[in-house]
């Protein structure tokens, strides 16, 4: 079955089995708050852009905190898409509460996003975990070049790929004692593949599979470049930014934020 698919089951039903609040307070935020849910280094960034005016979207929104929090900076209109459609649901709910009415909701498959979309965007996001998901990162961003306008940017805060070489807390591999172990391969191609549910949002449970796929640092930029965006920044910082603390500061890439631009 294609991993697309069975992952938007996986996802859907992590949202069915959500702890209990899960997101249900996030319009407070978005009322009170200063660009609440980005981390400093992503505001500084974020900060560089005028937005003022411009069309914006977040591919794999979840439920949309991320790209109604941006909204604070002026855009003209945004639009958050994710495969999960009850996910995509309390996006819109959160929106209403918020009384934010210049951001819309799609559930859909990103790489199948339609031609509405086509040269649309001023800007793009992906925040966390999202390029995990995709197998074929040149696929995912030639729907990215074709979605932005010419000049339009594509902003990526994510986990380094250093992490994926790094045993985390409940892997059989860690040693707290021996935090400098590196025990899986930077360049694996293996599929991660799990099924006890989605931890942040449902807690574990025996799930329906969760497929995702790690990617080097080289291959993100070189796809990027391959459809015509080209970098502007880099930045690299020795913390994470979800799954553990426990290698923050120790002199590891840990993740990082990443600014690039369609052709004109």
């Amino acid at each position: 079955m294609n991993y697309i698919q069975t992952n938007k089951k996986a996802w859907e039903e992590a949202f069915d089995h959500k702890i209990n609040g899960y997101g249900e307070s996030n319009y407070e935020k978005l009322q009170n708050d200063y660009l609440p849910f980005f981390h400093s280094d992503v505001i500084k960034k974020l900060e560089t852009i005028d937005f003022k005016g411009k069309k914006i979207a977040q591919f794999c929104c979840n439920n949309g905190r991320e790209i109604l929090s941006l909204m604070q900076l002026g855009a003209e209109s945004g639009f958050g898409f994710d495969i999960a459609e009850n996910i995509i649901n309390q996006a819109k709910e959160t929106a209403a509460k918020a009384d934010i009415q210049n951001c819309q909701f799609v559930a859909c498959d990103i790489l199948e996003i339609d031609d509405t979309y086509h040269q649309e965007f001023d800007f793009i996001l992906f925040t966390i975990g999202a390029l995990t998901w995709f197998k074929d990162l040149k696929l995912l961003f030639q729907k990215v070049s074709t979605c932005l306008k010419p000049g339009g940017l594509i902003l990526i805060h994510d986990f380094h790929p250093m992490m994926n070489m790094l045993p985390l807390p409940d892997d059989p591999a860690f040693d707290e004692f021996h935090l400098n172990r590196l025990v899986h391969s930077y360049f694996s191609t293996e599929p991660w593949i799990e099924n006890e549910g989605m931890g942040y949002i449902s807690g574990e449970y025996h799930s329906q599979t969760f497929t995702s796929f790690s990617h080097t640092l080289s291959s993100m930029i070189n796809h990027l470049t391959e459809v015509g965006i080209n970098i502007q920044s880099l930045d690299e910082y020795d913390y994470d930014v979800g799954l553990t603390d426990i290698y923050d500061g120790k002199g590891y890439p840990l993740s990082f934020i990443l600014l690039a631009q369609k052709c004109k």
